[in-house]
């Protein structure tokens, strides 16, 4: 049974006062005001002592955010990828991962806590009724705002103490570098893993098939060779990656049929070797139309002509296949004047 159905002589003296300003309100005002509670100090607003415990509290935890960022570079700088640890009940799992994931959400939560700490007990509670206003902003709204700003900026007590302002802009000012760090595994610098190759000035053409040095002789009108720099062997632990970059194929061309003059300037005798990867997704091209010295990707069927610069006469490569500057040497073998002067396969945002 609700208050409303006893009868109004039998309800408390404080009841039946509330009843009746119910029933006020209603017939009134819906939207009457019903006030405010009294406020109640905390022990920090009347006992500065307690203040100053709360105070150390707060810089304690911002502190402790500061040690688990400089924890978290020092542990990515420090631990091995392949260390492992055993942490019951995960098992054993990445050292590496365990310590940065730790010293990461410690920092995170101090950060937290401490603003949490810091909010509730030196901060003002005041509960404040703002009364409803227009939405047009009149020129007294205006200062008001900026007076409340004031005295929210007097309140938080940022000026007064500085212990708790020097540590917490220590603690924000440290937590970013968490993310400078990790910047690094984006993955390889383009200068440095995708302009080049393992060609370089000297470099011999070896024979993919025989694994043997190239003459000129050993390239006739109208074949199609594939070739490797020399030094680079398939039991070599990154012969899948660099020979994805570096895989040549070689023809030989009339040179009265050569379009391009720099194609004729970086050729020998008719012999011009271009990236054998395409330059659509990066597919290894094979199939050659020796009259046409045409080439095709058997991908998605980019075709390029070796005849003028290997530019693009049809698919959908973006861009012609680099050229390999090539001569001989000495001894008579084909070697390489130099590395690719464009970076090999698929267009990246760095290309020039």
């Amino acid at each position: 049974m609700s208050s409303q159905d006893i009868p109004e002589e039998n309800l408390p003296a404080e009841q039946d006062h509330a009843h009746g300003a119910v029933d006020v309100a209603d017939e009134k005002n819906p939207f009457a005001d019903p006030g405010l509670p009294p406020h109640e100090h905390r022990v920090q607003d009347i006992d500065e002592r307690a203040a100053k415990r709360s105070e150390r509290a707060v810089a304690f935890l911002f502190t402790l955010s500061m040690l688990a960022t400089v924890g978290f570079i020092a542990s990515y700088v420090a631990i091995p990828h392949d260390k492992s640890v055993f942490i019951f009940p995960l098992g054993h799992i990445s050292a590496l991962n365990f310590a940065l994931g730790l010293t990461l959400g410690a920092a995170l939560f101090c950060i937290g806590a401490g603003a949490v700490h810091w909010a509730r007990t030196l901060m003002s509670d005041v509960e404040i009724a703002d009364e409803r206003h227009a939405i047009e902003a009149a020129p007294e709204v205006k200062a008001k705002v900026m007076a409340d700003f004031r005295d929210g900026a007097r309140e938080s007590a940022l000026g007064r103490r500085k212990l708790i302002r020097n540590t917490m802009f220590g603690a924000l000012a440290l937590f970013p570098l968490s993310g400078v760090v990790l910047l690094r595994d984006l993955g390889p610098l383009p200068e440095d893993k995708l302009r080049h190759t393992r060609w370089s000035k000297g470099k011999l053409l070896v024979n993919m098939n025989t694994n043997e040095p190239l003459r000129p002789s050993d390239v006739a009108v109208g074949s199609l060779t594939f070739a490797k720099p020399e030094g680079l062997e398939e039991e070599d632990h990154d012969f899948q990656t660099e020979i994805a970059k570096a895989a040549l194929m070689i023809v030989r061309i009339q040179p009265d049929n050569i379009k391009d003059k720099r194609e004729l300037e970086w050729s020998h005798e008719g012999i011009v070797a271009y990236s054998k990867i395409c330059t659509h997704v990066g597919c290894p091209i094979s199939l050659y139309e020796q009259q046409t010295h045409h080439v095709l990707c058997p991908c998605h069927q980019s075709t390029f002509d070796l005849s003028d610069g290997a530019r693009v006469i049809f698919g959908p490569a973006g861009h012609a296949l680099p050229q390999l500057r090539i001569g001989v040497n000495d001894e008579g073998y084909l070697e390489a004047l130099g590395d690719f002067e464009e970076p090999v396969g698929p267009a990246f945002w760095e290309r020039g």
